[in-house]
């Protein structure tokens, strides 16, 4: 089949985000889709060529040989899928761990679920509402061996319902009428997390067994925020995070940290003169004790609530994330 002119192929889109909330909206304007605990991805196909590409631009094509095979059966000439590459275990239950580490999860299979499709034969699709581009996806996915992800019937208290019962992550709503909004986060797109966890940026760790007893991690202020200390970013300090770590853990994430090793403290307000009862600060003399990293690692983190100082109770370490720039990650309040 003979690929469309360059102007017309189908080529990365920023993707577009949603914005966090703490109740979903009802109402008929509104679909409702699973969260998925895994990496957004979108596939490019012009013709027989499929690529994969992370949500910041990176080609992960060779990571996922079966999520290509699955692409290359797509109904179309050329596309761009908008979706998310899942772990799932034989009940089909998604683990970002098993993700990270399929030698360790031989029962996980990777899957590529499709929830938007932005382009199609040489037409961008980006203006046109959402119900129609999901209506043209369905065409698209067929029978390829990409899965399609499924609106989730009821109202939006049967959802949550429902999807708290299974102990899953969290909920999208989208408004029907969305157009796609490349690179934006929109009040169109929703996400409810029912286990709340997010990205932060690794700025150190204090050294232990393994090579790692915590990790200390933070978010960046909103944009244009002026530092407290001259010649840093905004690199804020959210908490220590010790749980979660298996021994294999902690020396895989020992070893890509150590190559980022620096003297200075990346922490824009390091250190905060006083710990918490959750242990969440920092003291002046516990300074000495940590080893700080060049803040360019993300890591994804469950954690319980935050404290009025927005700091992290009860955190945990879920996994690295290199689909995540570490200046993007930022304070997600509801």
């Amino acid at each position: 089949m003979p690929l469309k002119p360059a102007s017309e192929r189908a080529a990365f889109v920023e993707p577009m985000a949603a914005q966090v909330v703490r109740q979903l909206p009802d109402g008929p304007e509104w679909m409702y889709e699973l969260k998925f605990d895994g990496y957004r991805a979108l596939i490019l196909k012009n013709g027989a060529s499929v690529e994969i590409r992370s949500r910041n631009e990176k080609d992960m094509t060779l990571l996922y040989p079966g999520v290509v095979r699955a692409g290359t059966q797509l109904a179309a000439a050329s596309a761009v899928v908008d979706g998310e590459i899942v772990a799932v275990d034989p009940s089909g239950r998604p683990s970002f761990q098993a993700l990270q580490h399929r030698s360790s999860y031989s029962k996980h299979t990777i899957a590529f679920y499709a929830f938007d499709l932005l382009h199609l034969d040489g037409e961008r699709l980006t203006g046109r509402p959402l119900v129609d581009r999901r209506a043209l996806l369905a065409k698209v996915v067929g029978k390829s061996g990409v899965l399609l992800s499924e609106e989730l019937p009821g109202t939006a208290e049967e959802v949550a319902d429902a999807v708290r019962g299974l102990g899953l992550e969290g909920i999208l709503a989208k408004r029907r009428d969305s157009r796609y909004l490349p690179g934006h986060r929109s009040d169109a797109w929703l996400k409810l997390k029912l286990e709340l966890q997010q990205e932060f940026v690794i700025g150190g760790y204090r050294p232990g067994p393994h090579g790692i007893d915590a990790l200390l991690v933070g978010f960046h202020d909103r944009p244009g925020a002026k530092a407290r200390k001259p010649g840093l970013g905004s690199l804020r300090f959210a908490g220590k995070v010790r749980a979660g770590f298996t021994p294999h853990l902690r020396r895989e994430v020992f070893a890509q940290l150590r190559t980022l090793h620096t003297a200075r403290c990346p922490f824009d307000d390091l250190p905060n003169s006083k710990t918490t009862h959750w242990g969440g600060g920092v003291t002046t003399e516990q300074m000495g004790e940590m080893q700080w990293v060049t803040p360019d690692l993300v890591a994804q983190i469950r954690f319980v609530e935050w404290t009025e100082e927005r700091h992290l109770r009860h955190a945990a370490f879920v996994g690295l994330r290199s689909d995540k720039r570490a200046k993007d990650v930022r304070w997600e309040e509801p």
